[in-house]
């Protein structure tokens, strides 16, 4: 499946069904190179998520640098998700917005 698709009939609906009030916004990567897919935002807290297609798939300049960035200076959660880590993503997020973990 299309990274695009994926986002869009796995990803997007088990967020919202996850946070049901949530936010997702999908970002415009010609805006900055780099910066992560998705945004999600919760009641006062967001995070970032950059899609890949697979496990295996490559990542591009700053992809990596975005995500330590988020998660070290913005104190927010960010990470690759793909489908082979999408229940280990959705338990982070779930800990991360409903237990402040």
């Amino acid at each position: 499946m299309l990274e695009n698709n994926w986002v869009t009939k796995v990803l997007k609906p088990r967020l919202s069904e996850l946070l049901p009030d949530c936010v997702i916004l999908k970002n415009d990567p010609n805006m900055k190179q780099g910066i992560p897919d998705i945004t999600i935002m919760y009641y006062g807290n967001y995070a970032v998520l950059e899609v890949k297609k697979s496990e295996n798939a490559t990542h591009r300049p700053n992809q990596d640098w975005y995500i330590e960035k988020f998660r070290d200076h913005f104190g927010v959660y960010a990470n690759f998700v793909y489908p082979e880590n999408l229940e280990e993503v959705i338990d982070d997020l779930e800990d991360y917005f409903l237990f402040g973990n």
